[in-house]
Parts: C-alpha cells; structure tokens; sequence
C-alpha cells in the first residue's frame, strides 16, 4: 500500500539521521546519509524538503550523480523543469553513458518544452502527485466557476469559453491512465504534433467535452458532465 512505502521511507529517514546524529564526526556518514535522505524524501513527495537536503548534500559530494538525479526529480515534482533539465545536464557531465540520466535528461526536457504550452496540473491547481478523486474536485470547482453562462460581456464570455476547454481538456488528460502517463513523460496526448496518423490535420474527429464544438460557430450551448 502507498501509506506503507511511505513509512518505510519515513523509517529510512529516521535511521540515517541516527547514524548522523551518532557519528556526527565521520563526515563520510553524513555525506552518505544525506544523500539516502534526498533519496527517500523524492520517493515520498516531500519535494521542497527534497530540494534543501539534496543541495546540503551536493555542496558536500558535488559530483554525486545520484544527488544531481534525485535533487532533478524533486524539482520536477515542483514543476522547476529548467532547474530539472540543468541538473540531468550537470549529472551527466560525470557520467555520459548512463543511461538513466539520458532518460531522466530528455524526459526532463519534454516536460520543459510541454510547460511553455498547456500545463495541466497548473490549469486545474493541483500537484503532479494528486489523484483522481483530488482532480474531479479542482475540476468541478473550476468548471462552474469558469462557466461561459455566468458571464454577460462578449468579452469575458470568450475568455471563459478558453478557460473552459483548457479546464475540460486538463479533466480529460489527468483522469485518464494512459493520457496522464503520456503528459508525464514529457508529451501533450492532446497536441495534434503528437498524434499518429490521420492525415488531413486528424481528420476533424476530435470529439469535445460536453457535446459541443468551440470551433462552431453560434451561440454556445454547455452542458456538464462531472463524472
């Protein structure tokens, strides 16, 4: 269960900070227990507690690529790809043939380039670890706030219109397995670049939350659909 792995990292954690606390004068333990520590605290999504013991641990063992990878990791589960991508990048300058960091680097760098596009998590105000029940709730929120028919001026009535579908399509991409798997490892499942096949811009067969088309011209008609 999560709750178990997590204690058994929360144990990790308290078993390394006794050897620091019982050698405080070895600096070889406190280099290797803050390094277990930034490890255990990513695996647990602790990830700005991550980011302060994982640098005290780089400063210390600077060309630590486990330290690099996981201080990486911590700041993508804040969305600090830059940050994420630099130190992947500074990882691998130690080591060019693993292939963990390759990955790790370009999987990093996918996540920078999809953020200057439509982040979903940004879009509903949850982190990258909320789960399903966590999404429908930000979702339901900000679907009946953002409502085109709660607004009167044309102006503000096109903007809800944008807001909405972004809304509909974050709902869409993070309540589904496969979809959020792709958004996590770098790719926008519904950017047309990415999708396979189907010449002629995808045919027009993208079917639009609740039942109708923002491409369509008239007056709108929204309906909600919060399952």
């Amino acid at each position: 269960c999560q709750l178990c792995v997590f204690l058994r990292y929360q144990e990790a954690i308290e078993k390394y900070e006794s050897v620091m606390r019982t050698e405080p004068n070895v600096p070889f333990y406190t280099k290797k227990a803050k390094e277990r520590i930034c490890f255990c605290l990513v695996k647990m999504n602790s990830a700005e507690e991550a980011v302060d013991i994982c640098s005290e641990a780089h400063q210390r063992d600077p060309k630590n690529i486990h330290v690099l990878r996981d201080r990486a990791e911590a700041y993508i589960l804040l969305q600090e790809y830059e940050k994420a991508v630099e130190d992947y990048q500074e990882a691998r300058e130690f080591d060019q043939e693993n292939q963990e960091l390759r990955e790790g680097l370009d999987r990093a760098q996918k996540l920078l380039k999809v953020s200057r596009k439509r982040d979903y998590y940004k879009i509903l105000g949850v982190s990258r670890s909320a789960n399903k029940q966590e999404i429908i709730k930000a979702y339901r929120k900000l679907a009946q706030q953002w409502h085109p028919d709660n607004f009167q001026s044309e102006v503000d009535k096109k903007e809800a219109e944008k807001k909405f579908i972004d809304i509909a399509s974050a709902k869409e991409v993070l309540t589904d397995p496969e979809m959020r798997q792709k958004f996590d490892s770098g790719e926008d499942p519904l950017d047309p670049e990415n999708q396979q096949g189907g010449g002629g811009g995808g045919g027009g067969s993208r079917e639009w939350p609740f039942g109708f088309n923002p491409f369509d011209g008239g007056n709108f008609h929204f309906k909600f659909n919060f399952n």
